[in-house]
Parts: structure tokens; sequence; C-alpha cells
């Protein structure tokens, strides 16, 4: 097993070009190949997850294997009931474990032919597109928001469009709002007609000229290290002020934390100073990826918490709730979890292990988060820190441009 140590200088300086957004790359991608893929799309993620997507979209073969991308299962699967062909679409042995039949319901609702291979709710799926007619139907709010997004990418092709009926709190709707955004940017008109209503009639997107923008969640890896380090200045390229991406709201948070971000006209500055509150109390619904790297990062600037909002984190690519308070309790935190969806650290510390090895459970975030971790716990070991390809194949070699010394650790 593979396991790095990192050595972070004391002050942290430099430029880095962050990888382009996952969640616009992804989306853009499904589509444009809607679009019937006329002019593709520019400056694509070159993370896994991406690239699968791609793959996919290609592939003119019956087996479809998306590995461990989770945003590729949920939006191919939509994707494949109104496409041409019988496709099994399958995936690594956790993503046949992950649930997907509220998606898989929704769809046969709307009249898609979908089989399971193996176990009912869970892929493998067996899936021959067609045409499907449309109508109006109804989905709790609090589920995955790409569940949502899949629903709302395809209805355009519908015979009679699609009314979709959202019940109850609706969650990460920023990221709703991200899909309703690229769908308007490639011709679609989509509203909000009611708080838990959308209306998508029966139209056809456009091919356009589209440049996606850089990721706001590999951006709060770098606010993290701002805030741990005893000084900072870091240029982060690519950013937007008026973005689409929900997760630009973690620059907000981070002020709170002692990060100031400085718009440029390249993209923002990052500048440490020295003002953070006593307590951070957050809500996470809208921006859950972030949770991660708010949990390690008030842990170790010595700041209580309380966060809400994370019912979704133990459906992604681990349970991330259960996985936080473990590997948190290396570094001697003792972190407690509430109705399935709150963190809370009250101050509470334990002895820390001597060498705490971050078990990264095949999740990219796992590994991000806590790598800056080392600032503060400098004989910390990342295990398996390979998972970073999923979202940012150059995190590692961008650590290595300000300065910071890798060992692998066999």
């Amino acid at each position: 097993m593979i396991r790095y140590k990192l050595t972070f200088p004391s002050g942290i300086q430099g430029a880095i070009q962050l990888p382009s957004s996952k969640s616009i790359s992804n989306r853009s991608l499904i589509i444009n190949a809607l679009a019937e893929n006329r002019l593709a799309p520019d400056n694509l993620s070159d993370c896994d997850d991406t690239r699968v997507m791609i793959k996919a979209l290609n592939n003119e073969g019956e087996v479809i294997d998306i590995m461990a991308a989770g945003t590729a299962m949920r939006f191919l699967t939509a994707y494949l009931t109104v496409t041409p062909g019988t496709h099994i679409i399958t995936g690594t042995e956790r993503m046949r474990q992950r649930p997907i039949k509220i998606l898989v319901d929704a769809l046969r609702e709307l009249g898609a032919d979908i089989e399971y291979v193996e176990n009912e709710g869970y892929p493998p799926l067996r899936i021959t597109g067609k045409e499907l007619a449309g109508q109006s139907i109804r989905l709790k709010g609090n589920v995955s928001s790409q569940y949502i997004s899949a629903l709302l990418m395809i209805a355009p092709t519908l015979k009679n469009g699609l009314r979709l009926f959202l019940t109850g709190e609706v969650i990460s709707r920023p990221y709703i709002n991200l899909t309703l955004q690229l769908m308007k940017d490639f011709g679609v008109h989509a509203i909000w007609d009611s708080e838990n209503s959308l209306v998508i009639e029966h139209q056809s997107y456009k091919s356009v000229p589209f440049t996606v923008e850089s990721d706001w969640s590999a951006a709060s890896y770098w606010c993290q290290i701002a805030a741990l380090s005893e000084e900072a200045e870091i240029e982060l390229l690519g950013l937007f002020a008026e973005s689409y991406q929900g997760d630009s709201r973690g620059a907000g948070v981070f002020k709170k934390l002692g990060v100031e971000t400085v718009f440029t006209d390249k993209g923002v500055l990052l500048k440490k100073n020295s003002h953070h509150v006593d307590r951070l109390e957050e809500d996470f619904i809208d921006i859950p990826d972030l949770a991660q790297t708010f949990v390690v990062t008030c842990a170790l600037l010595n700041i209580p918490f309380h966060f809400t909002g994370l019912q979704t984190l133990k459906i992604k690519e681990t349970d991330r709730i259960a996985a936080l308070i473990v590997e948190m309790a290396k570094l001697g935190y003792v972190i407690r979890e509430e109705n399935n969806s709150e963190l809370i650290w009250d101050g509470e510390c334990t002895e820390p292990q001597d060498t705490p090895v971050i078990k990264t459970y095949e999740d990219h975030r796992m590994a991000m988060a806590f790598a800056p971790a080392a600032i503060r716990c400098p004989q910390l070991l990342i295990a398996e820190p390979h998972v970073v390809s999923k979202s940012y194949p150059g995190y590692w070699d961008d650590l290595k441009k300000v300065g910071v010394a890798l060992q692998i650790v066999e």
C-alpha cells in the first residue's frame, strides 16, 4: 500500500491553475450529446469521472463500465433511457452497493425500459432506450440532486415534456440551478414555476460553443491550506465571481476561518489573516462536498463546530460521516454524529496516534481534505493517495509547485 508523507513549508505562496469543474463538465457532456455532439465543450475536466463519461458517450459496445463515477452512473442511466440501443451500465463493487432505485422508479414512471441485472435497487442496470412520452411526476426534494439533474437534462426530449414536483425540503438547490443554467446555455427553457415545481416543455437542445470554468470544489482545499498555514498568499486561476457552481459559497465560509478571497482578472487571490470565529455553525445542505474540508480545518484550528444538512454524505463514495469520525479520532479529535445528518465537535480531544495513517476509502475528497492536516500534524500519512484522480488528478503535483515535499512511504 502506497502512503504519502507531506512536509509543508512555513508559508505558502504561488499560482495554481485549478482543474476544470467536474460538475459542469459532466453536465455539459450529457447535454451536448443530447444536442447531437456538433460542438464539443472546451476545457473539459481531466479527472476520472469525466474521462469515464466521455468514454461511455463514445462507447459502441453493450456494456458500459463507469468504474467509481457516481455522477456518470446517474446521468448516463437517464441518458440511456432516451438513446437508441440496449446497454448494461455497471461499475466498481462499491458502485454496485450504491442505491439507484429512486431514479430508476422515476424513469420507469416516465415509461423507461430498465431492468436490474443483479440486486433490486442497485447497479448494474440493463437499459433499452426509446422515446418517452413524459408526464408529471413527484420526487422527494431531499434525494440526491444528481437524480433530479439526470431527469431534468432528458426532460426536453420527452414527447410531452416534464413537470417535476419536489416534495418536502429541497436540498442541494444550487446543483439543480446549475443544471438549469447549463440547459439554458444550450437553448432549453426550464423554469421553477413554484418553490417546489419545475416545468420543462418538449424542445431541442442547440449545439453552441461552451467553455468549462475552473472547479470551486478544488479551490476549497487551497482555502484550507491558507487557513491552516502560518502565512499564505495563493492565486487560483480560472475562477469567477459570478460562478454557476454552488461550492463557490465555500469562500464565504472560509472568510469566517481567516481566509480572504479577492477576485482578480485571472481568478482569485487567497490571503491569510488572523481573524476567525470562535465557533462555526453551518448548514451544508447546499454544499455537502465541502463538509470534509471544513471538519478537518475547524478541528485543527481548534474551532468547535456544529454542521447540519449532511444527510447525503452517507451515500457518497463512502459513508463520509462514519469515515470522518474514524479518521479524525486518529488525530485526537472526538467528533460525534446526530440524526444521521449532523456532525458536532465541542472541543473534546483524546490522545492522537503517533503516526496516523489516514484511510481514504476510495474517496478522493478524503485524501484532499486530510492532506493539508499535515501542516499541523506532520507525522500524518495519506493512504492510497491516487484516489484524487477521480476529480483532481494534478493535486499532488500542484502541492509540489508551492514547496510541499512528498515522500512515498511503503
